[in-house]
């Protein structure tokens, strides 16, 4: 990093030695900052606050939340993976849950089976490190410890899997200079002797009270967090988490319902720079607007996806009723709403109902167009519900 570039910074610049030369490092000042709120500021926390209450009015009304935990979940486990360079897609997030990831994807791709498994296994893991994350709130809030156990996890046997998993890292790493090395990086955080410290500092401000917006101070607590950099790899991913965990822990949402990687994927380039920005210019109006942008924007597209799949399970339990008076049909439409992959024995292991019930439920499905082959061209036994899935992702 170059001094010069640091011209009102947000922190300390330390120097540090590296062998036999000396470079410098970065330690964000403790939250919260002093910031200014003008009326474009104001508007986009209104804005946020207003979208972001009507995406919790919908999920507290919600009859049965798995409906649409279960799709938004994965659908942010591909596109926070897929910053950090995963090629996984839904449908092979899907196909992996279900164990049959080779046997499901024929699909042309520049990856190797084994390739493909690796990557959809890390995809996986962010489901479950959110999982744990959300387990573990019901007994106390969040913790630097549940921290590490989420990283733990969501680097279990994979790429990243070698990088303490599980630990605060205890040597320094860097951003950029992948070329040139740490004397030439973008960012460098800071280092070790001062980690826990600035970790100590983020956690209690995670629980002090403050007067404050709630939506603000996760804009900071985000900056935070990436400004600390407190993991050899996985810190996106983990400082993503976040924000969803605190969303729950505040109250301002009833369930994991929103998340901002799609936001952050369009506009990579601008979070990158304005992150940075925080730390070299102490922009954190420009920060805390584009964040509070990103949490209208997806809200409102959550809102939006969130009533597309009501509107199908409405649809498609009308179409089912004329099944009979059985209630099994209705029940594995709502199961292709937890996963969109079905075959006939995970209808009668879930339901207890016999295989060639099974198979008569899957022809009917079928014949209506909820069903579709997974492998048209091949007798795999499976097949996805193919709307359930949205486009792109």
């Amino acid at each position: 990093m170059n001094s010069a570039d640091f011209t009102q910074p947000s922190g300390t610049l330390v120097s540090e030695t590296w062998g036999e030369q000396t470079y410098l490092a970065f330690v964000p000042n403790p939250l919260p900052p002093e910031v200014g709120y003008d009326r474009a500021l104001a508007y986009a926390l209104a804005e946020a606050s207003h979208k972001l209450g009507e995406l919790s009015s919908l999920g507290r009304w919600v009859a049965n939340p798995h409906l649409l935990i279960n799709p938004f979940t994965r659908e942010e486990a591909v596109l926070s993976s897929r910053i950090e360079g995963t090629q996984t897609d839904l449908l092979g997030l899907y196909a992996y849950e279900a164990g049959q990831l080779s046997q499901l994807d024929p699909r042309e791709t520049p990856l190797s089976r084994n390739d493909a498994r690796n990557d959809a296994r890390e995809v996986h893991n962010y489901v479950q490190a959110l999982n744990y994350g959300l387990e573990a709130m019901k007994k106390k809030p969040l913790t630097l410890n549940m921290l590490r156990e989420m990283h733990r996890i969501l680097l279990d046997g994979v790429r990243g899997g070698q990088a303490a998993p599980g630990e605060f890292r205890r040597i320094q790493n860097y951003i950029g200079g992948e070329v040139t090395g740490l004397l030439e990086a973008r960012y460098v955080p800071p280092p070790t002797r001062e980690l826990m410290p600035a970790l100590d500092a983020f956690e209690r401000y995670i629980h002090a009270s403050s007067e404050e917006p709630a939506l603000v101070r996760l804009a900071w607590l985000h900056y935070q967090f990436e400004a600390i950099h407190p993991f050899i790899d996985g810190n996106g991913r983990i400082g993503r988490l976040i924000i969803t965990l605190l969303l729950i822990e505040w109250n301002l949402l009833p369930a994991p319902l929103l998340y901002l990687s799609a936001y952050i994927e369009k506009h990579r380039g601008a979070y990158y720079d304005l992150l940075l920005d925080v730390s070299r210019r102490s922009s954190w109006r420009e920060w805390t607007l584009f964040f509070l942008q990103g949490i209208a924007i997806q809200a409102d597209a959550a809102v939006n996806a969130a009533r597309r799949l009501l509107d199908l399970q409405a649809n498609w339990r009308g179409q089912v009723a004329q099944f009979g008076n059985s209630k099994t049909p209705s029940q594995v439409v709502d199961m292709l709403f937890e996963s969109p992959i079905i075959n006939a024995k995970l209808i009668v292991e879930r339901f207890n109902v016999s295989q060639p019930t099974a198979s008569t439920i899957i022809n009917r499905l079928k014949a209506i167009g909820i069903l579709i082959d997974y492998t048209p061209n091949t007798r795999s036994g499976w097949y996805v519900a193919a709307e359930v899935l949205p486009k792109d992702v």
